[in-house]
């Protein structure tokens, strides 16, 4: 399909990469003090990139070839900028898109009251304008470039309340945390020019499938970005802090898009990790392991959104291991492709029906906390489907999605991964078994606290439906909460047509009825076991009838905090110390008092050939005479 007004797709894709950059300029440079402006021109933009994506990547037209122009030259070091634009890249860019246009639209609602509305949206407009530069970008350094700039933009949007002492903090440890695994990232970045001489994804992936050694401490280092970006453990404590930021920045940053940035990144550079099968075996067991320490820590909470965000955790965790289970050998595969990229498909699939469903829910929470006055306590809710029906009936979409009700999108995401578990690893497929049934768990949880039942606070007893700039995105995110899981067949062909098949051809299926059968069973066990608990909801269930068990989750949720508080708090109060010494010794010892000492003896010694006596003076002046004239004679 030929593109419109006659563009070339290299400039279609570099105006959707543009358009936000321009709107945050504008913004910042003429709209500062025009909040509601501002938010209009912000939210138009972020259609007309969502227009520009879509055209791409419906369109058919692929950027393959080589795309880029030369921008810095140190020695045999260039830094080029280049666009790469397959079914990959398509796939993430439509994902950034819609979810990004969603949130703008919700937002105009949500931040209506908000005094700073335009650094607001101009912060997601800088925020989209580096999420789609990670997404185009053909080689690492400038995946890097647009990297820093999105934890740059979180930082942002996380710190937007910045009067709260509690967001300035989480925006500081969100910033913090991140640049430890992108410092990992950078020498990863670097230790690839220095083997390969490229850092090109192309002559990258070409090196690896064609037979290079790859050795296993390049794609961890590469790793370390993505645990950091995508909050793996033991990077992964700053994704529940960062929950101080407005609502719709959660869905859109640490929901949907940034965070799967990390897992976006890894499937750019899965030849790699191919190449180098123990790298990703530390991949598949550091996945797994967050998605059942997430999945423990979310049935603790009472916040909304920190239940939401332990949830996502989870789900990133799901996609990690998916990766790290790697590749497959399929029989069913068409000829001459014996080998199914299955991780990186399970992966990207997951993600995908994952950016759909939880940013609905993100929404959906926003929703309710703005129809129940900022009130964010799940045990002061209830009652909220007879006040909120619209917000109810979508946000039981998202929690049957992500819990796997069959036909639903969550469904066949989850189940693929499942399946390629059971497939290359027993213990991990028991594992993420395990939390598959916890998810169910605590979503119902949440779900019936929140919507059933009565009244339990003056907050939710004068709750109120949302108005339709926040009930329209809802809507259209539960529908892509349905269909989006709708890859193959005639649904899929009304879906997505055949413009991903590039991604999805890789995703592993699962044969017969036991898919079907084991996701009923998951679904029944743990939404079956959240009712049975939390029948009276005033208090929390689980804390009073299992007390041991609640104590111990509580303090699994605390124990990374509480060793980086203790540790990193001794370390840099030593280090302060020893700061602080070497200070005193160098700076204001010896290159303060030290110069002051010599000089003032040099000024005692000048002041003792100063005394005022012309005898003294014509001696002085005749040895002077004498020295230079010894001097002239040799």
């Amino acid at each position: 399909m030929p593109l419109p007004f006659g563009t070339s797709p290299i400039q279609l894709a570099l105006l959707v990469l543009l358009l936000p950059l321009a709107s945050a300029t504008l913004i910042a440079i003429a709209l500062r003090r025009q909040g509601n402006i501002a938010a209009l021109f912000s939210t138009l933009v972020s259609v007309a990139i969502v227009a520009g994506a879509l055209t791409l990547a419906f369109s058919g037209v692929r950027i393959t070839e080589p795309a880029s122009v030369e921008w810095l030259r140190l020695g045999d070091f260039t830094l080029s900028l280049g666009f790469r634009f397959d079914d990959l890249a398509a796939l993430m860019l439509s994902i950034v898109g819609v979810v990004g246009v969603c949130v703008h639209v919700f937002s105009l609602g949500y931040m209506s009251d908000d005094g700073a509305k335009a650094r607001y949206f101009g912060g997601l407009s800088i925020f989209m304008f580096s999420m789609i530069g990670i997404v185009l970008a053909d080689n690492l350094f400038m995946i890097f470039i647009f990297w820093e700039l999105v934890g740059f933009s979180s930082w942002l949007l996380i710190n937007h309340f910045c009067d709260k002492q509690s967001a300035a903090d989480a925006a500081k440890k969100a910033f913090i945390t991140n640049r430890v695994g992108d410092f990992g990232f950078l020498l990863g970045i670097i230790a690839c020019h220095a083997v390969f001489g490229t850092v090109n994804l192309s002559q990258l992936a070409a090196l690896a499938n064609g037979g290079a050694a790859v050795a296993a401490f390049i794609p961890m280092l590469l790793f370390c970005g993505a645990i950091g970006k995508s909050a793996q453990m033991p990077l992964h404590v700053w994704l529940p802090d960062a929950m101080e930021g407005p609502t719709p920045v959660s869905a859109l940053i640490h929901a949907a898009t940034m965070v799967a940035a990390g897992i976006y990144m890894l499937c750019r550079i899965e030849p790699l990790f191919a190449a180098a099968p123990d790298a990703l075996d530390v991949v598949m067991w550091i996945g797994t392991a967050t998605a059942l320490y997430a999945a423990l820590c979310a049935i603790t909470q009472r916040d909304i959104k920190k239940v939401l965000a332990y949830s996502t955790l989870s789900q990133l965790g799901y996609m990690v291991a998916a990766f790290g289970l790697g590749r497959i050998i399929d029989p069913e595969a068409p000829a001459g492709q014996t080998v199914l990229l299955a991780g990186l498909g399970a992966a990207m699939f997951h993600l995908t029906t994952h950016a759909f469903f939880k940013a609905l829910m993100f929404l959906g929470s926003g929703s309710v906390i703005h129809g129940c006055h900022h009130e964010q306590d799940i045990f002061k809710m209830g009652g909220l489907a007879k006040k909120m029906p619209v917000t109810f009936i979508t946000f039981t979409i998202g929690v049957l999605a992500i819990s796997g009700l069959p036909f639903i999108s969550g469904f066949y995401s989850k189940d693929a991964i499942l399946h390629l578990a059971q497939e290359k690893s027993q213990p991990v497929f028991l594992i993420l078994l395990v939390t598959a049934v916890l998810t169910a768990f605590y979503m119902v949880r949440m779900w019936k606290l929140v919507f059933l039942g009565s009244t339990r606070s003056h907050a939710s007893e004068h709750a109120h439906e949302s108005g339709p700039s926040m009930i329209i995105p809802l809507a259209v995110l539960a529908l892509l909460s349905v269909a989006g899981g709708w890859t193959t067949g005639r649904l899929g062909s009304l879906v997505y047509g055949s413009h991903f098949d590039g991604v999805w051809s890789q995703i592993p299926h699962a044969h017969g009825a036991s898919v079907l059968l084991m996701s009923v069973a998951i679904l029944v066990l743990g939404a079956g076991l959240a009712l049975a608990f939390y029948k009276s909801a005033p208090t929390d269930s689980l804390e009073k009838n299992a007390r041991p068990v609640f104590t111990l989750l509580a303090a699994l949720k605390n124990s990374f905090d509480g060793v980086y508080n203790y540790y990193v708090g001794k370390v840099q109060q030593r280090f302060a110390l020893l700061l602080n010494g070497a200070e005193m010794l160098l700076l204001s010892g010896l290159a303060v008092r030290g110069l002051a000492g010599v000089t003032g003896l040099f000024g005692l010694a000048a002041r003792a050939l100063h005394t005022g006596s012309l005898h003294a003076y014509v001696y002085w002046f005749l040895i002077g005479a004498g020295l230079l004239w010894a001097l002239a004679a040799n």
